[in-house]
């Protein structure tokens, strides 16, 4: 017998109440929900022993995943990181005063600026992601390699149409 998990218990409370409803949604998105509860705590609990809130990883990352020299546009950053310019300006002053990014002018635009990830800000990083893996995979211990794939193709059948 497999195993049950709290949503389990949801569904046939709900199919008792309401057995005129398909309650299959509510076991694939409340697991979800649940497990990206669990997913936010190893997060934090990852960034937190390099110093870094997520959304600083966030930008950190996009700048890291650039490849050498470690700079992106602000604008690029914005399309990175899904937020607005205000916010993306705050954020990159905060990173800066913390000596983890840098401005630096743009060469090919006289009036654009580049940040750069900072020697600093790519230790933190680097530091912060393996932290974040050795969790997520704590997470998926209980789960085997083709388990994972054919989770990891479900979960992608799903997004590809929703980020359209």
């Amino acid at each position: 017998m497999e195993a049950r998990d709290e949503v389990d218990l949801l569904v046939e409370a709900w199919g008792r109440e309401r057995a005129d409803l398909d309650l299959s949604p509510v076991e694939v998105f409340s697991r979800i929900g649940r497990l990206n509860v669990l997913l936010e705590r190893a997060r934090k609990s990852a960034f937190a022993e390099h110093s870094l809130d997520g959304w600083e990883f966030d930008v950190l990352s996009a700048l890291r995943r650039a490849g050498d020299p470690y700079e992106l546009s602000p604008g690029r950053l914005i399309r990175e990181t899904l937020v607005t310019s205000g916010t993306m300006t705050n954020r990159v002053d905060r990173l800066a005063e913390r000596g983890l990014v840098e401005r630096l002018p743009d060469p090919r635009d006289r009036r654009g600026v580049l940040v750069r990830l900072t020697p600093a800000g790519k230790e933190a990083v680097d530091g912060a992601f393996a932290s974040l893996l050795a969790r997520e995979q704590e997470l998926l211990a209980g789960i085997s390699p083709a388990r994972r794939d054919a989770l990891a193709a479900t979960l992608r059948a799903l997004m590809v149409p929703l980020e359209s």
